[in-house]
């Protein structure tokens, strides 16, 4: 798979990681692949991951709800995917055959769904392939 061309997924922590600057490394990081993947039009996300964002944001980075509204808007940019009720069964597959979170199990169904290549996020073991997506952790020193 040529990853210089393939659409990419980005989870929640990576836009998280973005607007916390209390670990500047993640945030540098983040900021990089979301301002890369933004330019080069292969950013995927998922209407769960900006819900996710609003209440990560709002919460944990004491950032505004206007605030927080306003990035959603920008992240909006990149391809959003909905989920439908047969993605929702076929999550619960994902998370009894992997035993991950449902919700991990949610954003790997719609990164499937996404037909992405890569899922960047730190919550799931860097290199690992499920069906046609490669998990990536964007902040690891080591790269795959």
């Amino acid at each position: 798979m040529n990853f210089m061309s393939a659409r990419e997924f980005i989870d929640t922590n990576v836009l998280v990681y973005a607007h916390d600057g209390r670990n500047l490394a993640k945030q540098a990081a983040a900021r990089e692949l979301i301002a890369r993947l933004m330019r080069e039009r292969r950013g995927v996300l998922s209407l769960q991951v900006l819900q996710e964002f609003y209440s990560a944001a709002t919460r944990k980075l004491s950032m505004s709800g206007e605030a927080a509204k306003a990035r959603i808007i920008h992240y909006i940019q990149f391809e959003v995917i909905t989920l439908v009720p047969a993605d929702v069964l076929a999550a619960i597959d994902l998370q009894r055959l992997h035993r991950w979170s449902f919700w991990d199990s949610l954003i790997v169904r719609a990164a499937l769904k996404g037909t992405c290549a890569r899922l960047h996020t730190e919550d799931m073991h860097s290199g690992q392939v499920i069906e046609t997506v490669r998990i990536h952790n964007p902040f690891a020193v080591h790269q795959d």
